[in-house]
């Protein structure tokens, strides 16, 4: 029986930009036999699907459309949150996120959805209109809007732009990633900012509160063995302060 899962190889391969000779030393196979993989002349085994798979960071959700070109049942699923036996990852979920209070912590999956929030973080994603259930790639379309609640939304703008095409990439390539970064490109065209010497180590965001102006910085977390779809597409953001005085108004928060 014919297969799709040759030229299937092939574009992942090429996303991934490594030559057969790479692939075939990372995964312990030859590069022939790469070769004869990408032009239907020998067919994998559900074990090399996998396999390759790892090396070429294939994401689940694609994982299983390759396994189904080469002719085998997926081998992923998708599960609901409040599912039974998601109980402990949304146990993890909630004491990282009430731990990391009274700084800012989101649980955002591949479309930026907010599935839970810390009670900082509702109060920041509440100054853009936002609450959990809704996405963030609405808000960060909303130029007007994001102005209003960031101080240097230009600058923040370029560096989401250019995490949205990251993010896509990896996935093989996302419509909805895509289509936001266009937005904001189109958005931003005539805005850019002029850019000299060395760049910062990171990006704050400097949102505006009341008389105020807070300044954070983000690092993300995912689980780095998850076998659910939905799961593996999950990531912790959570927010530090990038100043002194940032620290000492959210630290004031947990005290009040």
């Amino acid at each position: 029986m014919e297969t799709t899962f040759g030229p299937a190889l092939r574009e992942w391969r090429n996303r991934r930009r490594v030559s057969q000779l790479d692939l075939g030393s990372q995964a312990g196979v030859s590069a022939r036999h790469i070769s004869f993989l990408e032009t239907g002349r020998s067919k994998p085994s559900r074990e090399m699907v996998h396999h390759l798979s790892e090396y070429l960071e294939v994401p689940l959700s694609e994982r299983n459309a390759l396994l189904n070109a080469a002719g085998f049942a997926a081998a992923y699923r998708t599960r609901d949150l409040s599912d039974d036996e998601m109980a402990q990852v949304r146990a993890a979920i909630d004491w990282t996120l009430e731990r990391h209070d009274p700084f800012p912590a989101l649980a955002l999956d591949r479309h930026w959805t907010v599935v839970r929030a810390n009670s900082s973080a509702e109060i920041m994603i509440g100054a853009i209109g936002l609450s959990e259930g809704e996405s963030m790639l609405s808000a960060i379309t909303d130029t007007k809007r994001m102005e209003a609640a960031i101080v240097n939304w230009e600058e923040v703008a370029q560096y989401l732009i250019v995490r949205l095409r990251t993010e896509s990439a990896f996935v093989g390539g996302d419509p909805l990633l895509e289509s936001t970064a266009d937005r904001m490109i189109e958005e931003q065209r005539t805005r850019w900012p002029e850019r000299s010497g060395f760049l910062q180590a990171v990006v704050p965001i400097q949102f505006k509160a009341q008389n105020m102006v807070l300044s954070l910085f983000s690092t993300i977390a995912q689980f780095g063995t998850a076998e659910d779809i939905a799961l593996a597409d999950l990531r912790i953001e959570m927010y530090f302060p990038a100043d002194e005085e940032t620290r000492q108004v959210l630290m004031g928060l947990a005290n009040a």
